[in-house]
């Protein structure tokens, strides 16, 4: 099995909603340590989304803080998967010209993430779920179908690894 690499939405709705740092500080002492030992990671563009606000927050701080450059990787190595995915996402019909330009924004991080994935045999760990017949977003789920790429939720991925906290 491949490694595990999570998605922005992992850290922000898990920040704002499931696990904030005061209430649920071993949910955030895992994923360092997770980081650490080389089980999850993740890519710059997430990092990009969430730290590059402009606005630094609780949740950017420790990212900065806490996980060790070296967890988040390098996604330019991946522009040759990438370039695929833009492909399937131009050559797409189902999807609303909006939802495919969105998609491929320079700096979003989502297919990226699949490239990545798609490459180095990641497990994309991603709180989106899949939506095929909606036509206004490209979700994560969908062009991990197409392209083979496994994708489950932060609760899977901990159930996968054992771990508890």
């Amino acid at each position: 099995m491949g490694l595990y690499l999570l998605d922005s939405n992992v850290f922000i709705q898990a920040h704002r909603m499931y696990y904030p740092f005061d209430v649920v500080p071993g949910f955030w002492q895992k994923l360092k340590e997770l980081g650490k030992v080389g089980k999850i990671l993740s890519i710059d563009k997430v990092k990009k989304e969430i730290c590059d606000t402009g606005n630094p927050d609780q949740l950017s701080n420790w990212m900065a803080s806490q996980l060790e450059e070296s967890f988040f990787n390098e996604s330019a190595s991946c522009v040759d998967v990438y370039a695929q995915i833009a492909a399937w996402a131009n050559a797409n019909t189902h999807y609303y010209p909006s939802a495919i330009a969105e998609f491929l924004e320079t700096d979003l991080a989502d297919p990226w993430l699949i490239a990545y994935a798609k490459k180095n045999d990641c497990v994309i760990v991603t709180n989106e779920s899949s939506q095929p017949d909606i036509k206004r977003k490209i979700k994560i789920p969908e062009p991990c179908v197409h392209f083979g790429v496994r994708f489950i939720s932060p609760i899977q991925m901990f159930r996968e690894l054992g771990e508890t906290f």
